[in-house]
């Protein structure tokens, strides 16, 4: 795990020059990779690649970056980790190449090398964000992997083409003029991140997963497109079309056995190892099956709240005793989490609003203390259906869809006329007399979240609702019009018959990687700890997109079969309780511990002197927020991420 970045600028210069620039742009990546730095420059093409290296599999300097081919055509730099390097490598000695080092990097050099770069691609299971430069052809190769792990940005500025790990790397660069997309605003207040291609500068975007951008030059035009190599909607039609056939017990005993097979490939490492344990379904099931291939207890790590609506860590504790894990957790007072705040537009680069952020950065700084690479259980809600959407979404719309608008929303009318808060001291009342699986954290939100559903006309329509925070955003941000995303653009959507597989292919193509892994990434390499995601190889997706509907999905509840590979390991009574998420009390902070800071980011006279957005409907909600009678958390937390990361730019 590392951080990557260069740029190419299609003219000579001199050679100390793009050295001091490179040496800058790859400094601002050090806590992506404390243990050293590398830099390769060809002067008369002006092009640099700069590499910051967290040392995880081959300690020695034969591993160090910028690495060049044996053949000597290729020179790259590369984030992540290649899973399969050894096997790749067994078929490539077989070839007749010989390797000096252990390391994934010069594996990949070598692939290259034999089968060319996509062939090469297409072979590599695992995470990575690289840039290859080929001087045979003189081409520069940028790639991501299948589901968008590793980040990579890239983009011009003037005749300069710039590429990183994070922006800082690209606002290094002395050409750098970064101007704020106000249309790409919009985005994130629809969906607490900026999806990609897009990124909040003009001109700037982050390369899609599963896709491969190569430029014969530095400012070609028209400018090159990404051009898949895999692609999610391919891989779920085709699951459609080639169904698992076999009964319950062939599919858990298949998943169980790939699973393993994964996860045993991604607990190979030359440093100390653990995992994320929330206790939860999908991170118990990585950790199960890690425990059950080592021979020491695996080192796991959770945070715990004082507030019990959003406390896990009691939960996670019985699963790693019942496990024998070596489990370390640490219970966050209100202060320690809110001393985060201020390293989040640094650590985030660009406007970011998943309010998890926090508590992820917490878990992520504990575990570092103790280990350089942690596994981790994303991926399995949208794989599995995990999410309450795939199932109540599906309900709401055959029980209610038939109805006219206005009886829908009459009963929109009826459920807001109580608070949230009133709602949730109803639910606390009777929640001992109902059945464990409908129980609910904070009732009321989601009830107040189905009234802003109920009106819409299609499924589609409901699905993009109940995804977003700000419902025209458009009207928020001055003199802004909101883009088209995967979610809007109907070429991009599978061709998928029911409509809970619909949405989870959705998630997977659009907030996965947008929101889940960017948190993940940022999170975690801010403090330069590797995370790796099982759920997310390539072999893992595309088994889960050939399963039928019913197998993740029963009786009102998801994950089906993930949770009977791990009722083989954990007994359903540490596990069976509400969905909670990975949550912060922000409703009740910003009416207490936040209340000044937020009053002063949303001052009406300085949104007005900014400029960015319309300051009525923010502070009207802001009221609502302050009075107990709505909460707006998730839609202030978005207008407030922004104005904390505007002050720093």
């Amino acid at each position: 795990m590392c951080g990557i970045t260069g740029f190419w600028q299609n003219y000579g210069q001199a050679d100390d020059t793009i050295k001091e620039i490179i040496y800058q742009m790859s400094s601002s990546l050090n806590h992506r990779g404390p243990d050293s730095q590398g830099m390769w420059t060809a002067s008369e093409f002006g092009l640099a690649l700069g590499h910051r290296r967290l040392a995880i599999v081959d300690l020695s300097s034969e591993g160090h970056q910028p690495m060049h081919s044996i053949n000597s055509r290729y020179v790259i730099v590369f984030n992540g980790e290649i899973y399969n390097f050894k096997n790749l490598r067994q078929q490539l000695v077989s070839f007749g190449y010989s390797f000096r080092s252990h390391s994934d990097t010069e594996v990949m050099l070598a692939a290259f090398c034999q089968w060319g770069v996509e062939t090469a691609l297409q072979r590599f299971v695992g995470m990575f964000a690289f840039a290859l430069w080929d001087r045979q052809e003189q081409v520069l190769h940028l790639g991501r992997d299948r589901l968008g792990e590793k980040p990579l940005y890239y983009g011009w500025m003037g005749n300069t083409f710039l590429f990183g790990s994070e922006l800082k790397a690209l606002k290094a660069h002395p050409h750098w003029q970064g101007e704020i997309d106000r249309n790409i605003l919009t985005l994130l207040l629809r969906y607490n991140y900026i999806p990609a291609p897009y990124s909040i500068y003009q001109n700037i975007y982050k390369l899609p997963p599963g896709t491969l951008l190569t430029l014969a030059t530095a400012n070609s035009h028209p400018r090159p497109e990404p051009k898949p190599y895999w692609s999610m909607q391919s891989t779920v039609e085709w699951g459609q079309a080639n169904p698992f056939l076999g009964d319950e017990k062939e599919a858990i005993t298949q998943l169980d056995h790939l699973l393993r097979d994964t996860i045993g490939q991604q607990m190979i490492a030359d440093v100390p190892l653990g995992a994320f344990l929330s206790g939860g379904v999908d991170s118990s099931t990585v950790v199960a099956l890690m425990q059950a291939q080592s021979s020491q207890p695996v080192k796991t790590f959770t945070i715990g709240f004082h507030e019990a609506a959003y406390n896990e860590a009691h939960d996670a504790k019985a699963v790693a005793q019942h496990l024998g894990t070596d489990h370390t957790e640490f219970y966050v007072t209100p202060e320690e989490a809110v001393s985060v705040i201020p390293k989040l537009p640094t650590l985030y680069d660009e406007p970011f609003s998943d309010s998890s952020q926090i508590p992820t950065f917490l878990v992520a700084q504990l575990t570092q203390r103790h280990v350089t690479v942690s596994l981790s259980g994303d991926g399995g809600d949208e794989l599995f259906g995990g999410y309450n959407r795939y199932f109540w979404a599906n309900q709401i719309w055959q029980q209610l869809g038939w109805l006219p608008k206005t009886v829908r929303r009459a009963i929109a009318n009826t459920i807001t006329i109580r608070s949230p808060e009133a709602w949730n001291k109803t639910f606390d009342q009777i929640s001992p007399f109902l059945p464990k699986r409908i129980q609910q954290r904070l009732p009321g939100d989601k009830l107040h979240k189905l009234a802003t559903v109920l009106a819409v006309a299609s499924p589609e329509a409901l699905y993009k609702n109940l995804v977003s925070h700000w419902q025209d955003p458009a009207s928020i941000v001055i003199g802004a019009s909101e883009p088209q995303t995967n979610l809007t653009d109907t070429t991009c959507w599978a061709e998928l018959a029911n409509f809970s597989q619909w949405m989870m292919y959705l998630d997977t193509i659009t907030y996965l990687p947008g929101d889940i892994l960017t948190k993940v990434d940022r999170a975690a390499m801010g403090v330069s700890l590797e995370t790796r995601v099982p759920f997310l190889d390539h072999r893992v997706v595309e088994f889960a997109n050939t399963l039928p509907l019913d197998l993740k999905i029963r009786q009102g509840q998801g994950k089906w079969l993930l949770r009977q590979v791990l009722y083989q390991y954990v007994p359903p009574s540490l596990i069976e309780r509400p969905k909670m998420g990975f949550g912060i009390p922000l409703d009740r902070w910003l009416r207490y511990e936040l209340r000044d800071w937020a009053e002063d980011l949303l001052n009406e006279e300085r949104l007005h002197r900014e400029a960015f957005f319309n300051p009525q409907p923010i502070r009207q909600k802001w009221q609502e927020h302050l009075s107990g009678t709505r909460n707006w958390q998730y839609h202030l937390w978005d207008i407030l991420m922004f104005q904390t990361w505007l002050e720093v730019q």
